[in-house]
């Protein structure tokens, strides 16, 4: 269906420009946003978030190899050289396609709308605790740049809290790390705890053995890395027994408590008692998959994900594309490059109407392969039916990884921290705050009420009624 064909709303623009709305800076938003920069449209990029997240990378922030700024890049330094780009940090709170607006909550609370005349949603997903979000309090998942930072707090500290406990039940409790989750983050992850301690922290501390750490990694499945294929899946197993990570396969966690997690498996329950558990299973899509879902009557998945034509565009509204982790089709994953081909697949429709071209063209999703780093200088990888593993596959994974840095000096920033802590033992990014501090962490509404601080206090003063006889805050 070409431009001219779409049902005009009052959003429509009455200008000779197309207005292309793209909401979400990640891997889907981004790449259609830098497509788009290139065509005779005008642009708005939004997003509650100030930059562009590389994901796959965060557990090396949390355990302390890099840095936010080397895998978070400001958005509007990406496209400063666009002028046809406008960026706006705001959440996007609904949408009214018949109006053909956006509807988004700025800092601190003006309410905005954003007229389009295409629109692309690339919001993404969250973390899932399969109805159980009382374990996000006790078991934080990673997700964003704060959540590292939470990840970290917690791994570094139980350290220090193990070197200052005076009777080994303490220690213990404080040196067992429990991973929930063997996917590719979760494996990626337990194997950085175990190599944090018995490369990095050797001969930092005076009462306790760092390499005593007990990283236990538990999943529903028969082995970690389950997709891809039963013969690197093996590999990963043992090479991850081989590092000292335990295996607890088969079992579903069914509580998480400050004290440990409750385990039931093939041979009933059981119990690990820890003072670090980390989420790394499920993802649940943005509730904006819902907003546009009810809005076109599309169905939703049990992940919450927003089921679309083969196109990639919204029953009744061909000018609405959802791309990316909120999106269903073809039962395809939950992977960047999914998000990335969706997002140019959008953009590259957008412009083709433009020019007159009216064809539906179905998205074809290029499997690219999957690569997943298990330790020093060993990573699996699967890729049209090769499999790679050790050396081999650890030297694909750094050339995939650094491919999809953004920037040069981010890309070679990364290779000097990972030459340091690979070749090396050194770990700079090891501060962290003692004291929760919130921040931007991926928690269900609910428990993020309880633990983030408002971003905004110094509003929150001043539209307070004043008590009598105080001076109300000027303005």
């Amino acid at each position: 269906m070409s431009i001219e064909n779409l049902p005009e709303g009052s959003g429509h623009s009455s200008t000779s420009t197309h207005r292309v709305v793209v909401v979400g800076g990640g891997f889907g938003g981004l790449p259609a946003t830098r497509f788009l920069a290139r065509a005779n449209v005008e642009v708005t990029l939004i997003d509650r978030r100030n930059h562009h997240l590389f994901q796959p990378l965060l557990y090396q922030v949390a355990t302390g190899i890099l840095s936010p700024g080397q895998i978070a890049p400001v958005l509007r330094q990406i496209l400063r050289k666009h002028d046809n780009v406008q960026v706006e940090m705001a959440e996007v709170t609904g949408f009214d396609l018949e109006r053909r607006v956006v509807k988004t909550v700025t800092i601190p609370t003006e309410v905005r709308e954003y007229p389009y005349d295409s629109l692309i949603v690339a919001a993404g997903a969250g973390q899932s605790y399969f109805g159980h979000d009382e374990f996000a309090l006790i078991a934080p998942g990673m997700k964003t740049i704060d959540d590292a930072f939470e990840l970290r707090r917690r791994v570094y500290g139980a350290f220090e809290l193990a070197e200052s406990s005076v009777d080994d039940v303490r220690r213990r409790y404080w040196l067992t790390m429990v991973v929930v989750g063997a996917g590719p983050t979760g494996v990626e992850l337990a194997g950085q705890l175990r190599e944090l301690a018995t490369r990095t922290l050797t001969g930092n501390f005076r009462t306790i053995d760092p390499a005593s750490v007990r990283v236990v990694l538990v999943d529903g499945g028969a082995e970690p890395l389950a997709t891809f294929g039963d013969r690197l899946s093996s590999r990963a197993a043992k090479a991850l027994t081989d590092m000292g990570v335990e295996l607890v396969m088969h079992t579903r966690v069914v509580g998480v408590d400050p004290l440990g997690v409750d385990l039931e498996g093939p041979d009933g329950k059981d119990r690990i008692t820890a003072g670090t558990t980390i989420w790394a299973a499920g993802v649940q899509a943005s509730p904006l998959a819902r907003l546009l879902a009810e809005a076109t009557g599309s169905e939703t998945d049990r992940s919450g994900r927003i089921a679309v034509l083969p196109d990639l565009s919204l029953p009744g509204h061909p000018e609405v594309f959802a791309v990316g982790d909120m999106a269903s089709i073809n039962n395809l994953p939950g992977l960047c490059e999914v998000a990335m081909q969706g997002g140019l697949h959008a953009a590259n429709t957008i412009r083709r109407r433009l020019n007159g071209d009216t064809r539906d063209v179905r998205f074809k999703y290029r499997d690219v392969g999957s690569a997943a780093a298990l330790g020093r200088f060993n990573a699996i990888v699967s890729f049209h039916g090769v499999r790679l593993s050790g050396f081999p596959g650890w030297v694909v994974w750094l050339f995939v990884h650094i491919a999809f840095l953004n920037g040069f000096g981010h890309r070679l920033s990364a290779m000097s921290r990972w030459a340091r802590s690979m070749i090396g033992r050194s770990r700079p990014e090891r501060f962290f705050s003692m004291g929760h501090t919130g921040g931007d962490l991926s928690l269900p509404e609910d428990v993020k009420r309880r633990v983030m601080p408002s971003p905004f206090p110094i509003f929150e003063e001043m539209t307070k009624k004043p008590e009598p006889g105080q001076r109300p805050p000027s303005t």
